[in-house]
């Protein structure tokens, strides 16, 4: 498989725009910003699960933390929120949003470059792993696991695919990992996954992405409108969340290319449930 080019990945985020739908990859399409808004109050749904029985006296470490939703987030459950963010643009977003929270600590940096103190009830990658070339992604979470609290859990949310590895080149760069291969990776890092659960929200986002390029790249452009088809197709998934996401599965297609999955990680064995072998297929 190709290796990334972390200077392209780095020259990308510089020329990021701080908003709720740049981080999402849903820029371009239309969507009025209530679609970014929409998907990250849906993910926080699924999140308030997944961290549920987590010490509210713990700190939370967010690594990656863009332009600092999730921070916010944390910082109105959990202590202390360490977040660390490599983009100067989002950083300034991150520093924006975040400045009134006395409970925030936040790091202009390289997050390989971070030397992490204490301990963490929670340690959050909110779609960062797929810019690290496989070797990296091993380093940074055997790294990590000394600093989980006992009980505590590394939280991960990646785009994942259906079967073999995707790699993107160009300007925009990136390693679309399976279910099964983030598996063998996290059990190369001594970390057993005590849940897989998928990412409905951004199924759905991700369905209405898929059909506007493909309506821009078929209708010429001085008839695309844009923003009009953008608008109409995130009414249209607004309208059937979350059923919608499902229809493909039901209707036996592979669509679409991308999905999401939230991952938990301990560094104990434990076994598998069958909630997690359920969610894992899907």
């Amino acid at each position: 498989m190709p290796a990334l080019d972390y200077g392209t990945v780095s020259r990308y985020w510089e020329r990021a725009g701080p908003s709720i739908l740049g981080p999402y990859m849903m820029e371009g399409f239309g969507f009025p910003a209530a679609a970014g808004r929409f998907r990250f109050r849906a993910e926080c749904k699924i999140v308030k699960q997944l961290i549920d029985g987590a010490d509210q006296e713990g700190n939370i470490l967010d690594l990656g933390s863009g332009i600092g939703c999730w921070t916010e987030y944390f910082a109105q459950r959990f202590a202390e929120v360490v977040a660390i963010e490599a983009s100067t643009p989002l950083f300034e977003a991150l520093e924006r949003r975040c400045r009134p929270l006395a409970n925030v600590k936040l790091i202009h940096g390289d997050v390989m470059l971070f030397q992490p103190e204490g301990q963490y009830e929670v340690i959050f990658l909110g779609g960062m792993l797929m810019y690290f070339n496989e070797d990296d992604v091993i380093c940074l979470l055997r790294r990590l696991v000394p600093f989980l609290k006992p009980g505590g859990i590394i939280l991960c949310r990646e785009t994942t695919v259906r079967d073999f590895d995707i790699t993107r080149d160009g300007d925009y760069q990136a390693v679309y990992r399976s279910v099964k291969n983030y598996r063998r990776i996290f059990s190369e890092c001594g970390l057993s996954i005590a849940k897989v659960q998928m990412n409905v929200p951004y199924v759905a986002m991700q369905m209405g992405c898929e059909i506007a390029r493909k309506w821009m790249a078929t209708v010429p452009a001085q008839m695309q409108l844009t923003s009009v088809v953008g608008r109409l197709i995130y009414g249209g998934l607004r309208l059937g969340y979350p059923w919608i996401a499902h229809v493909p599965k039901a209707l036996g297609l592979a669509y679409p290319e991308l999905k999401n999955h939230f991952f938990v990680l301990q560094d104990e064995p434990r076994p598998m449930s069958s909630s997690t072998a359920d969610d894992e297929a899907a």
